[in-house]
């Protein structure tokens, strides 16, 4: 179960969601079927708690809204997409330990 700090983002909504965020924002692009996708989810709840008010973490469902991965070039899942001042910043394909997530979290916030 997803945290409430946590945005369920589609295709429509992508753009305001994270492109119009007035802080950065985190995107995590998943899907149901993919087991380190569902793996990674504990991990991006906690750091959707830790960060509240400072990082935006949304969740968009590459299976249900193709448009947002395709436009980042999103080759594999999970797939975190970091953007601020609406612009891709960074990125971590695959699951990563949380240390090397709030690693870019950090640097991204600086």
């Amino acid at each position: 179960m997803a945290s409430e700090q946590i945005v369920n983002s589609t295709d429509t909504s992508f753009d305001t969601d994270v492109l119009k965020s007035n802080v950065p924002v985190l995107v995590d692009f998943w899907a149901e079927w993919c087991g380190p996708c569902l793996a990674l989810a504990p991990t991006i709840d906690e750091l959707a708690k830790e960060y509240a008010g400072r990082l935006k973490v949304v969740k968009v469902n590459v299976s249900d809204n193709p448009n947002a991965p395709g436009k980042y070039r999103v080759q594999g899942i999970p797939t975190l997409v970091f953007f601020k001042d609406g612009k891709m910043v960074d990125q971590i394909v695959g699951k990563h330990p949380k240390n090397t997530i709030n690693d870019v979290i950090v640097k991204v916030l600086a």
